[in-house]
């Protein structure tokens, strides 16, 4: 019995330490605004780990509307719950449309990587860009994730919506957040980045 419950409990550790979460933690545009939720990028990366056979979970806590002020505030209880191997940052959209001040955007990114960090998670960080009309503020915010990556030394997604803005094709009527059919494209622009970390 006793060699029984020995051999159940290096099982269960073997288990344990070899599971990883992806903590994706980001806006509407990566919790599924507007389609179902098993049709957000996310999910769909949850379906390529398990086709490629890579242990790891997703756990999708982006929230529609959220600033990365929000997301600053509310990371640190994110970390300890689900103590995530990989950290998937991609917050800033709504600062940009908001037009808030971006050197408080780099402060809030450059926050929730340092919280990241501390717990000994892999960080990726996933950029946005503003529309072309926003004139300097636009140039401003789109170097500010160049800038937060290169400070921090780790990798960068330049653009989430790479290969579909602007194409109304990809997106719901209200030409701010993709279909359902974007979806793979999406996950396709974070995947070359995100599979390294995947130790």
């Amino acid at each position: 019995m006793r060699r029984f419950l020995l051999l159940m409990s290096l099982l269960l550790s073997t288990a344990a330490s070899a599971a990883g979460t992806i903590l994706v933690f980001g806006d509407s545009l990566s919790a599924g605004y507007g389609i179902r939720a098993d049709a957000a990028w996310p999910s769909l990366l949850a379906g390529r780990l398990g086709e490629k056979r890579l242990d790891y979970s997703v756990a999708n806590l982006s929230i529609s509307g959220e600033t990365t002020a929000g997301g600053r505030s509310r990371l640190e209880a994110a970390l300890g719950r689900h103590r995530p191997a990989v950290v998937v940052i991609a917050l800033g959209a709504n600062d940009g449309l908001r037009g808030l001040p971006v050197s408080e955007m780099k402060d809030n990114l450059a926050a929730m990587i340092d919280m990241s960090r501390r717990t000994g998670a892999r960080i990726l960080l996933v950029g946005m860009r503003m529309p072309p009309n926003y004139g300097a503020y636009a140039r401003e915010f789109q170097a500010a994730y160049r800038d937060v990556a290169s400070a921090a030394k780790l990798p960068l997604v330049e653009f989430l919506l790479a290969g579909i803005a602007g194409d109304a094709r990809w997106f719901q009527a209200d030409m701010l957040h993709p279909t359902a059919e974007a979806q793979p494209r999406l996950l396709d622009n974070v995947w070359p980045a995100l599979a390294p970390l995947l130790k």
